[in-house]
C-alpha cells in the first residue's frame, strides 16, 4: 500500500470556458480513506464524457476546494472499507462512480463497491475505462427502461432506431441491441461516424438531418419498435413520434428546456422514459447493487468477444493539459467512440 498521504488530481475552482488557463488545474489533495462499503481505488485510466463538459461549463460559482470531475475509471483496489464483501486490495476494477461525489480525475478515488465491476480480463485499463458510464447508460435504457429482452429469439423482426449512434453511448447501444437480436438503424451525419457505427454492428445508417420515416421506408420498414435518443430530444421529437410503432417505446438521455408534446404519442399508446445512469447512486436506491451486477455481466460479454471496447483515442498522462484537449474535442460535438487518458 502506498505510504503517500497526498495525491495528484485535476480539478476546478472556477467554471470557465475550456480555453481559459484556470478551466482545469493540476492540484494536490489529501489521499482519502475508505469507510463502510467504499473502495479506495488506484486510478490507472479515465475516460471523458459529455457530463464532464456539462458540469464544467461556465457558471457564476467558485469552489472553496477543487472540484474533481471524471465519471469513468479503471484501476486497482488499494484498500477496502470494513463493510466491503465484493472486492479486496489488488483486485482490478472498472466503474463510473457517482455524480454527487469527487470524480475519477485523481490518483485515488473512493467509490461504493455496489456500483463497481471486475475489470474485463481481456482489456487493458485504458480499454476498460472507456466503457462504464456509456455501457451502464445503454444497458439500463435498453433492458430496464424500455424492457427489451436480452434473449435474441424474443426480438426476431423487431427494430431499434438509435439517434446519434457513433458517440460513446451509441457505440455500446448498437452492440447490445445486436446482441439482443434487434435490427439496428443508427443515425449519423458524417461518413466517418457512419463507418464507425457500421463497424460497431449497425445494420443500416440514416441521417438525423432528414425525416426518419421516408428513410425507413427505403429500408423496407414502416416504423421501429424502439427509439433510443442520444441527440437533441426536442429537435427529433415529432420525427420520433412519427417513426415509432404503435405500443412502441422511446427512451432519451438528453434533457430539454422545451416542453414536449406528449399528446403526439397518445394514439399509438407509446411509452416515453428517461435514462440517467447516476440515479441509483445519487439516491442510493434499494437496487443500487444492480450496477455492480450489470458491470460484471458486461465484463463476461467482453471476455467472450461479444462486446468490444469503444476507445478511439488515448492521451497520456492524466493531467490538466490533456483533459482540456479531451473536453475541447467533446465540446466540438464531433467525437467518435471514447477519449481515454491513462497514467498520472
Amino acid at each position: 500500500m502506498s505510504e503517500n498521504k497526498t495525491m495528484k488530481a485535476v480539478g476546478l475552482r472556477k467554471y470557465l470556458p475550456i480555453e481559459q488557463p484556470e478551466s482545469l488545474l493540476d492540484v494536490e489533495l489529501q489521499k482519502p480513506v475508505p469507510g463502510g462499503r467504499d473502495l479506495l481505488v488506484s486510478v490507472q485510466a479515465v475516460s471523458v464524457n459529455p457530463v464532464d463538459v456539462k458540469v464544467r461549463s461556465p457558471k457564476e460559482r467558485t469552489e472553496a476546494n477543487p472540484r474533481i470531475l471524471g465519471w469513468d475509471a479503471a484501476g486497482i483496489v488499494e484498500q477496502a472499507g470494513p463493510d466491503c464483501t465484493f472486492f479486496k486490495p489488488g483486485d482490478q476494477v472498472y466503474y463510473a462512480g457517482s455524480i454527487t461525489r469527487p470524480g475519477s480525475n485523481s490518483q485515488f478515488q473512493l467509490v461504493d463497491e455496489r456500483i463497481v465491476g471486475s475489470k474485463p480480463q481481456t482489456l487493458s485499463f485504458a480499454e476498460a475505462a472507456a466503457l462504464p458510464l456509456t455501457a451502464i447508460t445503454a444497458w439500463e435504457a435498453l433492458f430496464e427502461r424500455m424492457g427489451i429482452q436480452a434473449a435474441a429469439p424474443a426480438n426476431t423482426g423487431k427494430s431499434i432506431l438509435i439517434i446519434g449512434a457513433a458517440g460513446g453511448v451509441g457505440s455500446i447501444a448498437i452492440q447490445l441491441a445486436k446482441y439482443a437480436g434487434l435490427t439496428v438503424i443508427g443515425t449519423a451525419s458524417r461518413s466517418e461516424s457512419a463507418a464507425w457505427a457500421k463497424e460497431m454492428g449497425a445494420d443500416h445508417i440514416i441521417s438525423h438531418h432528414e425525416d426518419f420515416v421516408p428513410q425507413l421506408n427505403k429500408l423496407g420498414l414502416q416504423n421501429v419498435n424502439y427509439i433510443f435518443c442520444l441527440n437533441s430530444t426536442e429537435q427529433h421529437w415529432s420525427g420520433m413520434a412519427e417513426a415509432i410503432a404503435p405500443q412502441g417505446k422511446i427512451c432519451s438521455i438528453v434533457e430539454t428546456d422545451q416542453l414536449l408534446n406528449l399528446t403526439l404519442l397518445k394514439n399509438k399508446s407509446v411509452t416515453f422514459c428517461w435514462e440517467f445512469m447516476f440515479t441509483r447512486a445519487m439516491y442510493e436506491t434499494d437496487d443500487m447493487i444492480e450496477q455492480h451486477r450489470l458491470l460484471e455481466g458486461l465484463a463476461r460479454l467482453i471476455d467472450r468477444g461479444v462486446i468490444r471496447t469503444t476507445l478511439t483515442e488515448k492521451l497520456e498522462p492524466i493531467n490538466a493539459a490533456n483533459l482540456k484537449k479531451a473536453h475541447a474535442a467533446i465540446e466540438e460535438g464531433r467525437t467518435i467512440g471514447k477519449i481515454v487518458l491513462e497514467n498520472f
